[in-house]
């Protein structure tokens, strides 16, 4: 039979794991009609993301990207929100996943651009990196692509 703590610590576990394990929602900005916008949305929803994505007249969705501490150069076609980080375009879920469970102090992750063979641009060998943007705005390579 269980003492009182140990029932008390295996429920605690059970809450934690499951909270471990609950999808993270993503607040999505992007312009209406996006196609590469919208398979970066499945891409994320496949991988085991919620995203709620808010359509944005093309000046507002800059001023959020400024907003966020992204720099001219860092930006693409639509911005991300989760875990109290940004993540700017056509990034892996994977590399979110990373990102969320690293904690680095960054103010998130961003694919600049649209290169091909990212998710939601299509299928391509190109190469791309996925580059975490320091508070200060500098960036270094987080992951590059293909693996």
């Amino acid at each position: 039979m269980m003492s009182k703590r140990t029932t008390f610590l295996a429920g605690a576990l059970a809450l934690l794991s499951a909270s471990v394990l609950a999808a993270e929602n993503v607040e999505m900005f992007s312009t209406s009609g996006c196609g590469c916008c919208i398979g970066w949305m499945k891409h994320l929803e496949e991988a085991g993301f919620e995203v709620e994505n808010e359509n944005l007249a093309m000046a507002d969705l800059y001023a959020k990207k400024m907003e966020a501490g992204l720099k001219p150069g860092l930006t693409s076609c639509h911005t991300g929100f989760v875990g109290g980080y940004v993540v700017e375009g056509h990034v892996p879920a994977a590399e979110v996943k990373r990102l969320l469970a690293e904690k680095p102090d960054a103010i998130g992750l961003t694919v600049p651009d649209m290169p091909a063979g990212s998710p939601g641009m299509g299928e391509s060998d190109e190469a791309y990196e996925v580059l975490l943007v320091a508070r200060d705005g500098t960036s270094t390579i987080y992951a590059r692509y293909p693996k």
